[in-house]
């Protein structure tokens, strides 16, 4: 699809320039959370080229039909294995490293981290755009292309298996190290209260 004609320009810049500021730090978190920080601009450039090409084409709310176009380019334009080395040392940056009397607030974090690492990159998504990127599921089902029913039934399971790994301090591919289960200053182990999990929005 050609740029608009120049006729169509000014409205359409911004109307661009309004989503570009509205919505680009979450495309970036998107793809941060997805493949890591270092690809993650170059996602973002894409992205909003494709918007710009395709503006007359660009819903409202424009969110879900931009993180649609992350997605494709994330699945066009890298490995799947790269993807996932680069998400599990990009969520490992979330928490930092239990040292010493640890917090127990900390731990639940670590526990959720490292239970996020070890899920299916599937599984993985599907909590991003719900829980952090607080997608409806109707919303998120258009990311990823699939009917509202169907992503409910992922998104239950997805929680089902974060909660699983969570319970079992489950090994990401980070290393042992980032496996071990988290404990609060006691040794205890420290189930986390997994916000991430709720019941979301329909």
């Amino acid at each position: 699809m050609a740029d608009p004609a120049p006729r169509e320009r000014a409205p359409d810049e911004r109307r661009f320039t309004a989503m570009y500021d509205d919505c680009r730090q979450r495309v970036w978190a998107y793809a941060a959370a997805r493949a890591g920080r270092q690809i993650a601009d170059e996602v973002v450039s894409e992205t909003f080229a494709v918007a710009w090409r395709r503006i007359a084409d660009v819903p409202d709310p424009p969110l879900p039909w931009l993180l649609g176009v992350a997605r494709n380019v994330l699945r066009d334009g890298y490995r799947a294995e790269a993807r996932r080395e680069a998400c599990t040392a990009e969520l490992a940056r979330w928490a930092p490293r239990p040292s010493g009397d640890i917090a127990e607030d900390v731990a639940e974090r670590l526990a959720v981290v490292r239970a996020m690492a070890a899920i299916p990159e599937a599984d993985r998504e599907i909590l991003i755009l719900v829980a952090w990127q607080g997608l409806s599921p109707r919303e998120a089902a258009r990311v990823v292309g699939c009917s509202p029913a169907a992503l409910r039934v992922r998104l239950h399971r997805a929680r089902k298996r974060l909660l699983r790994a969570a319970d079992a301090g489950a090994e990401p591919a980070a290393g042992p190290a980032a496996g071990q289960a988290a404990a609060d200053a006691g040794g205890r182990p420290v189930r986390p209260q997994m916000g991430i999990v709720s019941e979301e929005r329909a």
